[in-house]
């Protein structure tokens, strides 16, 4: 099983939010490991100069090891810097909500 197998990422548009920014959905599938952060990167990384909120769906992530949070770390520290978009993570599962209160980054990634 090549390492593109481990991850999926799959964006979705969606209707506009209440305030009009576009909304899209990237939602992952698989395991946010060393292997697979470049996939969600190069999913994610594009969409950031186009503005609006980016949601990214954690729902179907089985594993996420140090990479991956980094990567998710990365993500929305580009999307601040940038100020374009709003980045943010959805249908977190209790196992990812732990990783993140334990790395005291619950607060970064939930705002």
């Amino acid at each position: 099983m090549g390492s593109g197998d481990l991850l999926r990422c799959e964006i979705e548009d969606t209707k506009d939010d209440q305030f009009g920014n576009k909304v899209r959905v990237v939602k992952c599938h698989g395991k946010l490991v060393t292997e697979t952060t470049n996939k969600l990167r190069e999913t994610v990384k594009p969409l950031l100069p186009e503005g609006g909120r980016i949601v990214i769906d954690l729902g179907d992530v089985e594993h996420l090891d140090s990479s991956g949070l980094g990567a998710l770390v990365s993500l929305k520290a580009s999307a601040v810097k940038q100020g374009l978009c709003i980045l943010e993570f959805a249908n977190i599962t209790p196992r990812i909500l732990q990783l993140f209160r334990i790395t005291k980054l619950q607060e970064m990634l939930s705002s």
